[in-house]
């Protein structure tokens, strides 16, 4: 009997066949018998191998139709061999010099083994330098004869079969054999190392892969992609039937599903049926999963955790969103230039500051929303911890006495985010950005969304190429180990949007704490630093930007407007905050308050809101005030930014659809009357469900404290919290 049995599949490889052959009858070591596999006499391959076979009794040709495919082939050679292991040999592959001498030597150490996995180089078809991926896999396991359990990375799914060798009674007493279809080589090798009980691993180069110009045959469109997922399952069925468990399960699992993910992400091989292949890999993932499976980090466990929703529009966003970067996004710096890179890289090297956290609101426009206010509760609750705020340039001068701060793109800001234990966002850190072992980083959020976030912007085409790339912005969403939420309906968009490995903290708005807090005097402060005339109505006018405009319209006329609501109207005029003016330079009765920097303390000085679809009515509904919607785009902004809901359904308030109806509202008060107070208070109860004036310590507590989740305090019902009251009401009381 042979030592070895060396099977060559021949089909379409004619013009190379002859190194693979010439490159096995040369070795050294010559205990072998080598087994080409022709399918047909008189094509070109036989020609060459009957050649062969009338020069070296060791050849010893078998002959399979090319309908049975590689499986049939290696099948019919398995069928043929009688030596002790067998070898499986690509025809356009080689055996490299004394590979065969190093195989024996190797099971001579370890003794009869049922699979010797060894290494092999990938060759491109032009010059470069091969490269040798099976070294990675192979690495730390044990360096005798082994069991399965020792190496269960080892699993058959990341080595190719000709990259090991098969004791062939084991192969025939388990009759394994090659499946059918293209992906033959995963069935074969996942059920090779679900059946092993010993193996081994020689660390030396055995076979060398031509990688071809056209690439590999299984990288080329066509439905046999789908033969990947009849693979899959029919190892983990085999999986599940010998009763695997453990690490080794979660391995095979995830390495299947990794290579399945690969096909699905690929923009060419399914072009016409990637969503059909995705419905049925996520149908296999749901029903394989092992319990207690944990996803991976970084952009496959993204993809791990779409494939698990189903979420198909998702998952295509995440891999062929537009490149191009939103303002935002562009304007948000990276560690640039050799010089930067180098010495973030060495703060990094650093061991995290335990007591240091890092907060950035609005890409560094600032010291305000939610980061403002976990940062003042912490300076309370926590004052071991030092803070430092991020600002853009034209920001440092704003930011408040005794705020310590750095400027984005500086050298401290790069030290500081490098060496931040606490990471505090309401937006996203630079690109750039490492999330380090043992940081913690918590995203706060800027508003209840109604309009799409995240990945379910992908199917508008305007703003999903303001957004970028959604890869990208999924891995930054990896790196959040918290996520903030107001309310249970901004919990499941925030899943939906941004789907993670986050804890969400239903723990409410810290931002919105002082509507509960703040006083009378307050109210009355705030209106007179605005110059908010005494006895007048103010009314905040907020809308939203469009991402189908450029720069900032305020879509009404506001001087008509107060003409037409009353004499003792005044509009607090507040641009999105991608804007740094209103841009309104008219009377009195129009104060342009968009560069002031609180809209908290815009919304204390208002006595009603008027906006069309921004966010701020989520957070100025917590005052118990009149709200009144002016959506005079509704249709159009519904088709080009999508929403969540349908806002004119279930609005806070009185809904106007012209400036006439906008004046009517407010001159015949009905803004203010019960039927408005019905709709607000329904809206309360479904937006207002966390903010009760303590969210930025129950946020203190958990993340900076580590207090665990029982001991947070609880939210307080919505019936009991008090709003600070209006100065209209102030006024009549």
């Amino acid at each position: 009997m042979p030592r070895f049995s060396i099977i060559v599949p021949s089909y379409g490889v004619a013009g190379r066949l002859s190194q693979a052959l010439d490159s096995v009858l040369a070795q050294s070591f010559g205990d072998f018998e080598l087994i080409p596999v022709c399918d047909a006499p008189g094509s070109p391959a036989a020609n060459v191998v009957a050649g062969y076979a009338r020069r070296d009794c060791r050849v010893a040709p078998v002959h399979s139709p090319p309908s049975a495919g590689l499986a049939g082939a290696r099948n019919a050679g398995v069928g043929a061999a009688t030596g002790g292991y067998l070898l499986f040999l690509d025809g356009d592959d080689v055996l490299v010099p004394g590979a065969l001498a190093r195989l024996d030597a190797r099971l001579t150490q370890t003794g009869d083994v049922d699979v010797l996995h060894f290494e092999h180089e990938r060759t491109p078809w032009w010059e470069g330098e091969p490269t040798n991926p099976a070294a990675l896999v192979l690495t730390r396991t044990p360096r005798g004869a082994f069991s399965p359990e020792e190496a269960p990375q080892l699993t058959g799914v990341r080595l190719p079969a000709w990259s090991a060798a098969h004791r062939r009674a084991f192969v025939t007493g388990h009759r394994l054999s090659f499946p059918d279809g293209h992906f033959t080589d995963v069935g074969f090798c996942a059920l090779v190392a679900l059946h092993a009980e010993r193996v081994a691993v020689l660390h030396s180069v055995v076979v060398r892969h031509l990688v071809r110009r056209q690439g590999s045959r299984l990288s080329l469109p066509g439905e046999h992609h789908f033969e990947l997922l009849d693979q899959a399952d029919l190892a983990l069925t085999r999986a599940a039937e010998r009763g695997l468990a453990g690490a080794r399960l979660d391995e095979l699992f995830g390495q299947l599903f990794a290579a399945v993910l690969k096909t699905a992400a690929h923009p060419h091989r399914l072009p016409a049926r990637r969503r059909a292949y995705f419905r049925r890999a996520s149908g296999l993932y749901r029903r394989h999963r092992p319990a207690g499976f944990r996803t991976p980090g970084g952009s496959l466990g993204v993809q791990h955790r779409l494939l698990a929703a189903g979420a198909y529009v998702a998952f295509r966003a995440l891999r062929g969103a537009n490149q191009q970067a939103s303002r935002a996004v562009l304007s948000v710096a990276r560690p640039r230039g050799l010089r930067t890179r180098l010495r973030y890289r060495r703060h990094l090297r650093r061991p995290l500051d335990p007591n240091l956290a890092v907060y950035c609101a609005y890409w560094g426009r600032g010291y305000a929303c939610n980061p403002a206010a976990i940062h003042a509760k912490a300076r309370e609750l926590a004052p071991r911890i030092r803070s430092v705020f991020l600002v853009g340039p034209d920001q440092a001068t704003t930011v408040p006495a005794g705020v310590d701060h750095a400027v984005i793109g500086s050298d401290r800001y790069w030290e500081v985010l490098a060496r931040a234990t606490y990471l505090v966002n309401n937006a996203n850190f630079a690109e750039g950005v490492v999330k380090r072992p043992g940081s913690v980083h918590l995203q706060t959020q800027h508003g209840t969304p109604l309009k799409t976030m995240g990945v379910d912007q992908s199917t508008y085409p305007v703003v999903a190429a303001a957004t970028g790339s959604f890869a990208a912005l999924l891995g930054r969403v990896d790196r959040w180990d918290y996520n903030l939420s107001a309310n249970r309906h901004s919990t499941q968009m925030w899943e939906r949007a941004f789907p993670g490995s986050y804890e969400q903290l239903e723990y409410g708005y810290p931002r919105n704490d002082v509507f509960y807090t703040a006083t009378a005097d307050d109210v009355a402060r705030v209106r007179k630093e605005l110059g908010v005339p005494e006895g007048t109505t103010a009314v905040l006018y907020a809308p939203t930007h469009r991402d189908h405009h450029t720069g900032f319209e305020t879509r009404l006329d506001l001087e008509a407007f107060c003409e037409a609501a009353g004499e003792d109207v005044v509009v607090l005029l507040r641009a999105h905050y991608f804007y740094d003016r209103g841009g309104h330079g008219g009377s009195g009765r129009i104060i342009d308050v968009t560069a002031h920097r609180s809209s908290e303390d815009v919304c204390l000085a208002a006595d009603a809101l008027v906006t069309d679809y921004s966010s701020i009515m989520f957070d100025y509904a917590n005052l118990d005030r009149p709200i009144v919607v002016y959506a005079d785009d509704w249709d159009v902004y519904r088709e080009t930014r999508g929403v969540y809901f349908d806002l004119l359904q279930a609005p806070p308030g009185p809904v106007a659809r012209t400036p006439e109806e906008l004046a009517r509202v407010f001159r015949d008060g009905s803004y203010a009357r019960a039927g408005s107070d019905a709709l607000r208070a329904r809206f309360r109860e479904r937006f207002c469900q966390f903010d009760d004036g303590r969210a930025a310590e129950r946020v203190v507590r958990r993340v900076f404290l580590g207090e665990p989740p029982e001991a947070i305090p609880p939210v307080l019902p919505l019936a009991e919290r008090v709003p600070v009251p209006a100065a209209a009401a102030l006024v009549r009381s």
